[in-house]
């Protein structure tokens, strides 16, 4: 039997606790719909008066939870609300809605500013004050949304990278557990308190993995974190790297009848839906990341999004996972952002991603996070112009200083774009910075047909023949890159012999096609004939 994983830590707290994991970078990540407590949209979100009311909350709630504390508790809660109560915070955040920023981006800008300042410090007592703004932060965010941060077990082990010090202070330590925290400071406020409280604190551990509920032991004396056998340390922080090559393997066997390998991946729209992946399947081959970010609360909130996109990539294990960015606006508003003058201009997919960055600046973020966690590659919706591309590409490689220069551990994933305009399936020769191409026929047809969003189901038919011509004719150009096919006629059987004598050998489909999808193309030649005696 493997030994127990002993991890060499400093000590912030002395004692000895043991518990079940409780990972708090990776929370549940509950649809709207799963949270009967949340404020409709409409509500979560507007202008100044939404945010003063949210600081007003949070307020009370500061307040609440310094009821019966004692004078060290007290001094912590009363730091916070003092802050809360700076109008220079709320002044700069007032400007950047001037500037016709949505008001939960504007907040979050304007901690995250000050949050950077703070991590760059000389003093290890002014980085450790970085986290109390990042509780205000999330605290006044969560107000907003109307999603409060919930407590975790009592008698866990809290793991994460830091912890806020309004979190401690809201759970219950009677019932035992600890601290282990990959980074931290015993300057901090948390280590403060949990010295007061006699609870049991190591920091320093990096980061390692553990699985929520895994038995966990702290050893505040000696310093160390004592996991279970088949936990690991997760290598450090990872440089950001430029995309290289084909990132798609199979799952397993499929031919056609003439021998020539395919691969056969899944479309979701959904975290749940991953259960759906086989070993016959090669991976996700695209995720529709708006269907989890329903949202501007959503968008603006980055541990969220890294949440719900760990969850895919380490259900994946080690077959690839393409996660779309936010194709949003036009038919697919983002509830809170519908009111924009930018929506308003007809812009979606990446033109809106790059007319509102602080949208894509944070999605960006939480995709190089979480893009150690697996075999990450990115697609960008609705590009139409080269340089989109290329402006995309440098939003994430400065998002990826940013994370280097805060020592949080991220990887440069592929970045390549979805073809569904027309313009661009007709010049695809010139997007040199894509690393890959993925066919959305959905959008090609209805803009090839210039039919009406209603009017697309009746029109796909006789549309096809010019969507496959246009496809063959792309496929040619692509210089070798890797090339697949996404939208709804990799789904249809009947569509299979002119997609696979266009040259796709990649096709990502719902999980209810999949099975008839593979039986048709085992029965098919690579040229798209029928196979002797079919």
């Amino acid at each position: 039997m493997a030994e127990p994983l002993r991890l060499k830590a400093r000590s912030a707290s002395p004692g000895i606790a043991s518990g079940p994991a409780f990972l708090a970078e990776e929370p549940k990540a509950p649809s709207a719909a799963e949270r009967p407590d949340a404020a409709p949209a409409s509500q979560a979100v507007g202008g100044y008066g939404a945010l003063e009311k949210a600081i007003d909350i949070s307020i009370g709630e500061l307040e609440h939870l310094a009821d019966g504390a004692d004078a060290e508790s007290r001094d912590i809660i009363d730091f916070q609300i003092e802050v809360l109560r700076d109008p220079s915070i709320a002044e700069a955040t007032g400007a950047r809605m001037e500037a016709d920023e949505n008001v939960v981006f504007a907040w979050v800008a304007t901690l995250d500013a000050y949050i950077g300042e703070l991590e760059a410090a000389d003093e290890e007592p002014m980085r450790a004050r970085a986290v109390d703004i990042l509780d205000i932060k999330n605290r006044v965010l969560g107000a907003l949304a109307g999603t409060p941060i919930a407590d975790f077990p009592p008698g866990s082990v809290f793991i994460g990278k830091d912890m806020e010090p309004s979190r401690f202070l809201a759970h219950d330590w009677s019932k035992g557990g600890g601290i282990a925290l990959f980074a931290g400071s015993t300057a901090g406020h948390v280590a403060l308190l949990a010295r007061a409280k006699s609870v049991p604190m190591v920091i320093g551990t990096g980061r390692f993995s553990a699985a929520d509920g895994d038995p966990v032991s702290v050893d505040g004396n000696a310093g160390a974190v004592i996991l279970q056998a088949g936990s690991m340390l997760i290598p450090p922080l990872v440089p950001a790297q430029e995309p290289a090559g084909d990132t798609q393997t199979t799952g397993g066997e499929l031919r056609t009848a003439d021998g020539v390998p395919i691969l056969l991946s899944i479309n979701i729209n959904d975290p749940a839906e991953i259960d759906a992946l086989d070993p016959a399947t090669a991976g996700v081959g695209l995720m529709r990341s708006e269907f989890s970010i329903t949202s501007v609360a959503d968008a603006a909130n980055e541990e969220r999004q890294l949440a719900i996109y760990r969850r895919v990539l380490e259900q994946a294990g080690d077959r690839p996972v393409t996660i779309r960015m936010l194709d949003i606006g036009g038919d697919k508003p983002l509830a809170g952002l519908e009111d924009l003058p930018a929506l308003a201009s007809g812009l979606r997919g990446i033109r809106l991603l790059l007319a509102r960055p602080e949208i894509a600046r944070v999605q960006a973020r939480a995709l190089l996070r979480a893009a150690v966690f697996g075999r990450l590659s990115v697609m960008l919706p609705m590009v139409t112009f080269p340089d989109e591309i290329d402006r995309m590409r440098e939003l994430f490689r400065e998002e990826a200083e940013k994370l280097g220069r805060r020592a949080l551990l991220h990887r440069m994933p592929p970045i390549g774009m979805m073809v569904e305009v027309p313009a661009a399936a007709l010049m695809l020769d010139t997007f040199g910075a894509a690393a890959f191409f993925s066919f959305g026929t959905n959008d090609l047809t209805q803009y090839l047909a210039a039919s009406a969003r209603d009017d697309i189901d009746a029109d796909a038919g006789k549309a096809a023949p010019a969507v496959l011509r246009l496809i063959a004719q792309a496929v040619k150009v692509t210089a070798g890159k890797p090339v697949s096919i996404c939208g709804d006629m990799a789904g249809n059987p009947s569509y299979l012999p002119g997609l696979l004598a266009a040259g796709l050998r990649h096709f990502s489909v719902a999980p209810a096609r999949r099975p008839a999808i593979r039986s048709a193309i085992i029965g098919l030649n690579a040229d798209g004939t029928r196979a002797a005696g079919e």
